[in-house]
């Protein structure tokens, strides 16, 4: 119904185009056809009363034709002296505009009915000497008819014509339209990594199939993202329910006391990757595009901060929040002794280190330690999945690093650059 309302506006338009375009040419060309019908009829009516003309004499105060005139003008042309016909025989259809024109005193053209009638005033002293003729203007209104009926012929197959064309010209082009919608169809139950794949653009219509091929890309690579992301986001809510649930069972069987305080723990775990997820999901709708860092930090850890005071980035406060939390959990949980949080200025970025003195990351755990339930040496790798996850959703780099100590690197732009 779409591709066929479609076609229909685009064949009215260029019907009604033409259809413009035909009157407007069937008017000029009636107009030019009149003028030129009507110049001409008064040439031959100029013509016969300058030949009439010739033939009239004037003889010792008298006027009669000259000798060796014939009638040839006898039905067509008169003479008129002094507002009296003296030659020439009249006809009903028009005896009284002719002798109407009889008393002009100047040349002057008159149409009446289907003739056109010309008086021309002969310069004779003394005497008043007119001539009058008449054209038939029959077969010059036939041919103005005859011309009209053929230019709007003429224009009524054009108009067709242009209909019969826009028509095919337009369904071939939306026969590739048809094609890629029941192509987008059959892909949509069966395989959605399919593409038209029309190869290079010919005309807009490759165009568009392109840019919907690059759509689909982006499309199929957003829905792998968001499964990647669902993976991830069960593989670190199991983890503490399978803890809570394991020590219910145990006390259960063992009639034992569930211990509190790993109750509370992997609660908390529990409540910092829901918390995570949440933040993340609503920065991408906060209006705030910047906040000052140390305060932020300061929510979130009471460990070690070095940072300049009035340091501020890019990025939202709940981002913030988002990306370090885990992090810094992460290092408390696996530090001997000791967790920093040191910041700094690195031309157009802030860098965050998320430092602590537990065993760190092995180089060859690098490319790998954000990796959906990878675990590196004594239990590195926590969280660290759902925290690369946010930072590429929000434009951020994340890094772990291997220098013998637990150290990750967080890179986020400046408010203000210099």
């Amino acid at each position: 119904m779409g591709l066929t309302g479609l076609r229909a506006r685009i064949v009215s338009l260029a019907v009604l185009t033409a259809t413009l375009v035909v009157a407007v040419l069937v008017v000029i060309s009636h107009v030019l056809l009149t003028r030129a019908t009507e110049a001409d009829t008064r040439t031959l009516a100029q013509t016969r009363a300058d030949a009439v003309a010739a033939t009239v004499e004037v003889r010792d105060g008298k006027v009669r034709p000259a000798e060796g005139a014939g009638d040839a003008f006898d039905t067509i042309a008169w003479v008129y002296l002094n507002n009296h016909r003296i030659d020439g025989e009249l006809h009903s259809a028009v005896a009284e505009t002719v002798d109407q024109l009889g008393s002009s005193t100047q040349a002057r053209f008159l149409a009446t009915g289907h003739y056109l009638l010309y008086a021309e005033p002969l310069p004779t002293p003394g005497l008043r000497i007119v001539v009058v003729v008449v054209v038939d203007l029959t077969p010059y209104e036939s041919s103005e008819q005859r011309g009209l009926i053929m230019s709007l012929a003429l224009g009524a197959f054009v108009i067709v014509l242009t209909a019969v064309i826009a028509y095919i010209g337009v369904s071939r082009a939306l026969r590739v339209v048809r094609r890629m919608s029941a192509l987008a169809d059959e892909w949509g139950s069966h395989d959605a990594t399919r593409r038209f794949a029309l190869g290079p653009p010919r005309d807009e219509l490759g165009e568009l199939a392109q840019t919907f091929d690059r759509l689909l890309d982006r499309v199929a690579a957003t829905i792998a993202d968001e499964r990647r992301l669902t993976d991830e986001i069960a593989h670190e809510l199991r983890t503490p329910l399978t803890v809570l649930r394991g020590e219910a069972q145990l006390a259960e069987l063992s009639a034992l006391q569930v211990d509190p305080q790993l109750v509370l723990t992997e609660t908390d775990r529990l409540s910092t990757a829901v918390s995570t997820i949440l933040d993340a999901a609503r920065s991408r709708t906060d209006r705030e595009t910047s906040c000052v860092l140390v305060p932020v930090l300061h929510r979130l850890s009471d460990h070690r901060i070095d940072a300049p005071p009035d340091v501020e980035v890019g990025v939202a406060a709940e981002v913030v929040t988002a990306v370090l939390a885990p992090l810094i959990d992460n290092a408390t949980r696996h530090a001997r002794t000791t967790v920093a949080v040191r910041v700094v200025v690195d031309g157009n970025y802030v860098v965050i280190h998320v430092l602590d003195d537990g065993p760190g990351f092995r180089p060859d755990d690098l490319d790998v330690v954000f990796a959906p339930g990878h675990s590196g040496t004594n239990g590195h790798g926590l969280g660290l999945a759902v925290v690369r996850r946010i930072a590429t959703a929000t434009g951020l780099d994340v890094r772990a690093i291997a220098d013998g100590r637990g150290h990750v690197e967080v890179r986020l732009p400046i408010a203000c650059p210099p």
